[in-house]
């Protein structure tokens, strides 16, 4: 190394050596020895590349293993601001192992992908505040341990950089904290226990107690109730021991004004740019990186190609949706209306919260996946009252006389512990404090739709009938949803009933489900698939079509394409569903298919939105090497978070089901799932069959049988769908 380079260096170490001085007097170097190879030492290298010094003409510098044209091996990145990388690099790229230091002092050290802070890792901050565990996307996510500068420190699970999930928070002035987190605060059931052998056990919502919870005292005393910071709704019982001083002076409100304000939650110190921010100049003579290179077919999300020509199908609609776009890249309207006091569903709506919680809160008689045929006998009768002032087994409550029935409650129970749903979070989901939302228009059969605050899971009214089909095919859809863990049929989490008081004694039966479309990726259209033509095109004017209308078969114009593997996936996964289904005589399901178009630009993937000048349309990228936000990707499987691309069809005739390709691309995210999986091929299907046939193409309509039915919907979807190679 030249004599040059090694006065840089040394120089730079010393400033990072003061900075960290500054803040907590502690001199660590950064060059001190960790688990990658010096690449001072060419010995050391594995022979991928040749060693080199490289001085750029902005100030930066690199030390290592080269390859052809970029870093390749184990090298040193100095910045000029100050920033130092030295670990493994791949063609150009920081990938591995490695550790990044800021010039404040701040150090990351562990895994590394394409740059970003991924998988195991270890970050001190200046103020010598550490966090070792576990990266996705430069976020803290899943398991690890927090230490602050203060002296407290979490141990649990992490999500997108906060506490969320089971962790134990440890205050340095003795309290802690065991129990559920959400968004980096006490949401879920936990136990607060105080320095001085107080604690409290129950719910809480925010970072304070809400709902129901005890408070004790180490005296043996203790006071049980409802909790909430608003007076009005806090109500409950104090219970004494023998103690001299019983407490019953004590005022519950002293929990969140007193206890509660030694309780702070700490916050991390922030980091001002990632590892994956930086820009890398590999050549000597130029202080910028080469323009991408783009592709020549740009698209707007109006169908307008760069050259301003404007595509038509057959119909003369636009290409892409028959309709301008631009407000497609806006978030979707929040669905439905809230079910507020005096909505006429409100007190329905307070039943059925009143028997979600009852349920979930039984005792679970079993941990194990293996259940009795006894367990799936729907035959039993067994309803339970609840009266307005309360009974042995159910609370006091403001709605009217009720009685509810759970169906098959082991068998529903374990398909949540199946699809890994937390109790708590089920519960506080459906049965929190913020109301249920009604979709504003039944489906098609008729039933009611509701969605939870979160959008987590949708409540659909059931006819009998269809009550029976479930009930029918619950012991094989237990075992086809057990053995495939990546099944796209709908996910089931309880059928319930509440019969109403009065002569009519009205039944209302409904089915919990899961959201598919449920993500922080807005949402910009919606499709129902069933690969049949009559009717399978909507009918609003274009005006009216929003990201929440759902379109069908005949409104789609594209094609799906997907990574090899994950077609292959995708195909595989269809036909097993299929045959499921075929064997159980359903038909009339469909796929369920959420876009979500992803803007190209560097600002748009790390989730700043671009600026745009009035009157323009949103660009969408066709560039496949888009950096991937980190929010969006720390989970992908079939169906959820799939990044593909859709390229744009043109239809010969009004009812070809699929158009001809055009070349034309997106990037896109892509959510499906396989719905309405609960029509069997009855009398009234078989009556409608028959009576359409006499009108239209007997395989043009939905009311076909069932093995028929899976051929037609399998062979539209690997049409639709296909491998991007």
């Amino acid at each position: 190394m030249s004599k040059a380079l090694v006065g840089i260096l040394k120089a730079a170490e010393a400033n990072i050596r003061k900075s960290k001085s500054c803040a907590r007097k502690r001199a660590i170097s950064i060059f001190s020895t960790m688990s990658v190879a010096h690449v001072d030492d060419e010995a050391n290298g594995d022979g991928d590349g040749c060693h080199t010094e490289k001085v750029f003409s902005n100030g930066d510098i690199y030390i290592g293993q080269w390859a052809t044209d970029n870093p390749h091996g184990n090298g040193k990145y100095l910045w000029s601001d100050g920033c130092i990388y030295f670990g493994d690099w791949c063609n150009g790229k920081i990938n591995g192992k490695g550790k990044f230091s800021w010039p404040s002092g701040a150090t990351y050290e562990g895994q590394f992908k394409n740059a970003f802070m991924n998988g195991e890792g270890t970050f001190t901050g200046s103020m010598n505040d550490t966090y070792t565990g576990c990266w996705v996307m430069n976020r803290k996510q899943g398991k690890g341990m927090q230490s602050y500068a203060n002296g407290d420190r979490f141990e649990g699970e992490w999500k997108k950089g906060f506490h969320e999930g089971q962790g134990r928070y440890h205050w340095n002035s003795g309290h802690q904290y065991i129990g559920q987190w959400k968004n980096g605060t006490m949401n879920g059931n936990g136990t607060m226990i105080w320095a001085n052998g107080n604690r409290y056990d129950g719910c809480w919502e925010d970072g304070l107690p809400k709902g129901n919870g005890t408070f004790h005292w180490q005296d043996g005393s203790f006071y049980a109730g409802v909790w909430s910071r608003d007076q009005k709704e806090q109500s409950g019982k104090f219970y004494p021991s023998n103690s001299i001083n019983p407490h019953d002076d004590w005022d519950p409100h002293q929990l969140f004004s007193v206890e509660m304000g030694e309780c702070l939650i700490c916050e991390s110190e922030s980091i001002s740019i990632f590892p994956s921010d930086k820009v890398f100049v590999w050549s000597s003579c130029e202080d910028k990186p080469p323009p991408r290179k783009s592709v020549s077919n740009r698209m707007s999300v109006d169908g307008r190609l760069s050259n301003g020509e404007n595509l038509k199908d057959g119909n003369s609609r636009n290409v892409l949706f028959g309709r301008s776009l631009k407000t497609t890249l806006q978030p979707a309207k929040r669905q439905g209306v809230t079910i507020c006091k005096g909505h006429k569903n409100y007190e329905l709506m307070l039943n059925l919260q009143l028997g979600i919680r009852h349920s979930v809160g039984r005792p679970a008689p079993t941990k194990s996946l293996k259940l009795k045929p006894t367990a799936f006998d729907t035959q039993q009768k067994l309803w339970t009252k609840f009266p307005p002032e309360g009974s042995k087994h159910t609370p006091p409550h403001q709605s009217c006389d009720f009685r509810w029935k759970d169906y098959c409650p082991l068998v529903f129970r374990t398909l949540r512990k199946l699809f890994n749903v937390d109790p708590a979070d089920y519960m506080l989901s459906i049965c929190g404090n913020d109301a249920l939302r009604e979709l504003s228009s039944p489906g098609k059969s008729g039933s009611f739709f509701y969605l939870t605050h979160d959008d987590k899971y949708m409540i659909k009214t059931m006819k009998k009938s269809e009550v029976k089909v479930l009930k029918r095919m619950l012991p094989a859809y237990y075992d086809h949803v057990k053995t495939f863990e990546n099944t796209l049929v709908t996910k089931f989490f309880g059928l319930h009933c509440v019969k109403l008081s009065g002569p009519i004694q009205k039944k209302v039966r409904f089915v919990i489900m899961g959201n598919l479309l449920c993500t922080e990726v807005p949402i910009h259209r919606r499709y129902d698939l069933k690969g049949s033509s009559h009717g399978r095109i909507t009918d609003k004017p274009e005006t009216e079509i929003d990201a929440n209308t759902t379109l069908k078969d005949l409104d789609l114009k594209f094609i799906f394409r997907l990574r090899k593997d994950w077609f292959q996936e995708f195909c595989s996964q269809v036909n097993k569903d299929c045959d499921f289904l075929e064997q159980e005589r359903i038909m009339d399901y469909s796929l369920l298919v959420g876009i979500s178009f992803q803007d190209g630009s560097r600002e748009a993937s790390e989730g700043v939105p671009e600026p745009e000048s009035p009157g323009s349309a949103p660009r969408l990228s066709t560039d496949g090497d888009a950096v991937l936000n980190p929010a969006r990707w720390a989970s992908i499987r079939l169906g959820i978070n799939m990044p593909a691309r859709v390229e744009v069809t043109v239809r010969s005739h009004e009812t070809q089901l699929v158009g001809d390709p055009t070349q034309e691309f997106s990037d896109v995210i892509l959510f499906f799932g396989i719905i309405d999986i609960l029509q069997d091929y009855d009398i009234s299907k078989k009556l409608e069959h028959a009576y359409k046939s006499f009108q239209y193409d007997s395989t043009s309509i939905s009311a076909v049988d069932p093995r028929l039915y899976s051929k037609r919907f399998r062979d539209f979807m690997f049409r639709v769908f296909a491998d991007d190679s």
